[in-house]
């Protein structure tokens, strides 16, 4: 068994078997892992979701210099989405989470060199692409948007992710 113990009023700190755990004030969570004699760091985010740990995933991830979101929506509390039917506020509200949780890991959209897009009507493509371009108009990352049948929620229409690169 680690030893664990607060290190701060919202934070915890945990050592076991050379690994280190701590969360941060801001929700993150650090994790250095010995490999080699050299620890790596991997920081992740959470949404707050209640499935990410009943799944097995986090918002973000942030090993080294690489930083991956997962895929983001525009869920709305409670079930429904941010911005109902409008694919175009749910492309900005799933971007605007997707900034949010490159920045806790001190990247931004400045950072991102690849995005990747799920919408359920490709037809409506263009509002989308809008919205992406609002976000990363000068960066261009490279990206890929595809039409599925469903996301996890029917009034769900968007879903994006992005893998950044933080120098």
């Amino acid at each position: 068994m680690g030893q664990c113990g607060r290190t701060l009023a919202d934070s915890w700190a945990c050592e076991t078997h050379g690994e280190v755990a701590a969360r941060t004030s801001s929700g993150s969570v650090l994790l250095a892992v010995r490999q080699d004699d050299a620890m790596t760091r991997r920081e992740l985010v959470s949404s707050g979701a209640i499935w990410e740990p009943v799944v097995g995933y986090s918002r973000a991830v942030r090993v080294g210099q690489w930083v991956s979101v997962a895929g983001t929506t525009a869920a709305a509390d409670g079930g429904g989405a941010v911005g109902g039917d409008d694919v175009g506020a749910q492309a900005r509200e799933a971007l605007r989470r997707v900034v949010a949780a490159l920045e806790k890991v001190g990247a931004g959209p400045e950072h991102v060199v690849r995005t990747r897009i799920y919408v359920t009507d490709i037809s409506r493509w263009e509002e989308v692409g809008r919205a992406h371009g609002e976000v990363f108009g000068e960066v261009r990352p490279a990206t890929s948007m595809v039409e599925v049948s469903r996301l996890i929620d029917a009034a769900l229409l968007v879903e994006i992710e992005a893998d950044a690169v933080v120098a």
